[in-house]
C-alpha cells in the first residue's frame, strides 16, 4: 500500500532498518505510513534488482521486496520506552490528545529514540467501547492504544492495513488492534506487544513503562 522513498533521516538507522512508508493519504490525515525514519535507500533497490535480474514476472519480485522491510538487529538491548517518555511523530513533534481522530493510525517513536530499529510504534485510536478481548485497558487512554510496529514473526514492519486490521507485508501476518493486537491471520504466534500510555499534565501522550512483551520475533 505504501511506497518506500529515500529520506535523509534514514541515516538514523545507518541504512540497516527499513519500512514500507508513504506520504500519508491525499487528505494529509495521519496514517501508519507516515514513518519516514526507517526507509529503504535507492542503493538497496539496485542490489535487489541485480540479484533478481533473471526474473521477468512481476509477481516473482514480491517476496524479495517484502524481505527488505525487515528490521535488522543492532547492538542496543536496553528498554525502548520508560515512564514519562513522550510519544513523537516522524518529525519529532509530540503527540497530543487531539492528534488522531477515531479510526486513525500513526507511526510514533519514543522521544529520545534509543535503538531506532526497536522503536517504531503503532498508535491507534478508537472509541473506548470498541476495545476488548486481549486489550490491556489500563494501558490505553482517551481511546488511544499503542503497539510495537515490529512483527513478531520475522521482524518486518507492520505497515499495511485491511480495514482496521494491521497487516505485515512480508508474510501477511494480521493483528487486531482492538483485541490487544492479537493474531488474526498468518504465521505470527504472538500479538504485537502493547505499550502502556497515558496523558501528561500538558495533554501529550507519554509512556508509563516499556512494552509489555518482547519486541519482534522470538521471546516465546
Amino acid at each position: 500500500m505504501g511506497h518506500d522513498t529515500p529520506n535523509s533521516e534514514a541515516d538514523d538507522c545507518n541504512g540497516r532498518c527499513t519500512d514500507c512508508p508513504s506520504d500519508g493519504d491525499e487528505g494529509g490525515r495521519p496514517s501508519i505510513f507516515t514513518d519516514t525514519r526507517v526507509t529503504l535507500a535507492r542503493r538497496d533497490y539496485a542490489k535487489l534488482f541485480a540479484t533478481v535480474g533473471g526474473l521477468t514476472a512481476v509477481g516473482s519480485l514480491a517476496a524479495p521486496l517484502a524481505g527488505l522491510t525487515r528490521v535488522f538487529d543492532r547492538s542496543y538491548t536496553g528498554p525502548v520506552y520508560s515512564d514519562g517518555i513522550n510519544l513523537v511523530d516522524g518529525d519529532g513533534n509530540r503527540v497530543g490528545e487531539s492528534t488522531l481522530s477515531e479510526g486513525e493510525k500513526l507511526t510514533v517513536f519514543p522521544e529520545p529514540r534509543p535503538g531506532i530499529e526497536r522503536a517504531p510504534t503503532l498508535l491507534v485510536r478508537h472509541s473506548e467501547d470498541a476495545y476488548g478481548g486481549e486489550t490491556k485497558m489500563e494501558f490505553t487512554v482517551s481511546g488511544y492504544a499503542a503497539y510495537s510496529k515490529v512483527c513478531t514473526h520475522a521482524g518486518c514492519m507492520v505497515s499495511n492495513e485491511e480495514g482496521e486490521t494491521l497487516v505485515c507485508p512480508c508474510h501477511f501476518g494480521k493483528f487486531d488492534p482492538m483485541d490487544g493486537a492479537s493474531v488474526v491471520g498468518g504465521p505470527p504466534e504472538r500479538p504485537l506487544p502493547q505499550l502502556p500510555i497515558t496523558l501528561s499534565s500538558d495533554g501529550n501522550l507519554i509512556a508509563t513503562g516499556d512494552f509489555e512483551g518482547p519486541v519482534g520475533p522470538g521471546g516465546d
